[in-house]
Parts: structure tokens; sequence; C-alpha cells
């Protein structure tokens, strides 16, 4: 079973940068496209960035140009650096598949301040 554990959030002014992370646990990982997720107070979760296995990435409108998501197999981590942050990107983050959905972790809170 896939487990996943975010960190990185915090408290950040407008403009300013953080470098989010999702350790996965299980060998299955390194096959399938990941992507973060985002939980803002009072919406829906969604996706704002995704890559492969292969590398090929997408982003959401919102985040495009301000975020960049890598992964490393060998280390089974997604990253997400997250530079230029506005009070709209505020929420929770998560991590998880993009076409296979693993059990949800407890996500890490980002908190942008204007």
């Amino acid at each position: 079973q896939v487990q996943l554990v975010e960190s990185g959030g915090g408290l950040v002014q407008a403009g300013g940068s953080l470098r989010l992370s999702c350790a996965a646990s299980g060998s299955i990982f390194a096959f399938n496209a990941m992507g973060w997720y985002r939980q803002a107070p009072g919406k829906q979760r969604e996706l704002v960035a995704s890559i492969t296995s292969g590398g090929t990435i997408n982003y959401a409108d919102s985040v495009k140009g301000r975020f960049t998501i890598s992964r490393d197999n060998a280390k089974i981590t997604v990253y997400l650096q997250m530079n230029s942050l506005k009070p709209e990107d505020t929420g929770v983050y998560f991590c998880n598949g993009v076409y296979v959905s693993y059990a949800w972790g407890q996500g890490t809170q980002v908190t942008v301040t204007s």
C-alpha cells in the first residue's frame, strides 16, 4: 500500500517561495503519474501540477510560470517549487497519483499573506 507524506508548507509573504516535498512508500510510485493538489478554504481540491514517470509535466493556468514540479524516482519523492506566491495560493497541498488514486496523506498547509 502506498503511503504519502507531504511536508514543506508554512507561512510566507506574497512574493515569497516554498518548496514542498512528498515522500511516498511503495515501488509502484515510479511507474505512475503524480500530482500536487491544492484545497483552498471552502473550495474543492484541484490539481495544480502533474508529472508522468517519463517526465511530461502539466500545470494549472493559475500556477504556470511560478510553480515547478519534479520527481526523484530513486528517492520516491515528488517536489513542488513554488515561487512568486500569491495569497490565492493559500491552502492545503496534497500529492497523489493522477490516474491512480492512493490514500490521501495529511497534506501540508501553505499560507500566503499579502
